[in-house]
């Protein structure tokens, strides 16, 4: 059984959670650039920061997660991922 290491509940069964994408920063160009944003990702092999929803206590996880070896390396505080959006 797989176990992500969660540092709020420790380790946790893969089953328990859904996948909410991979994290990046806010796009600051223009509109006209949205389309390549939201639908062309790098796609390679390597370290990402993704979204996971745990079911049992409904709540948001944000892990760096090795996609090359299907491996959590850790749970990210949310304070690490906030970024201010940018003005219009």
């Amino acid at each position: 059984m797989k176990l992500i290491p969660c540092a709020d509940l420790g380790p946790r069964p893969r089953n328990e959670f859904d996948y909410g994408g991979e994290i990046r920063k806010p796009l600051e160009a223009g509109l006209g650039a949205w389309p390549e944003y939201v639908f062309n990702r790098k796609g390679s092999p390597g370290v990402l920061r993704e979204w996971w929803y745990h079911r049992p206590t409904g709540r948001w996880f944000v892990f760096d997660r090795d996609t090359q070896r299907d491996e959590f390396l850790c749970c990210v505080p949310l304070k690490e991922i906030q970024y201010e959006l940018p003005s219009e």
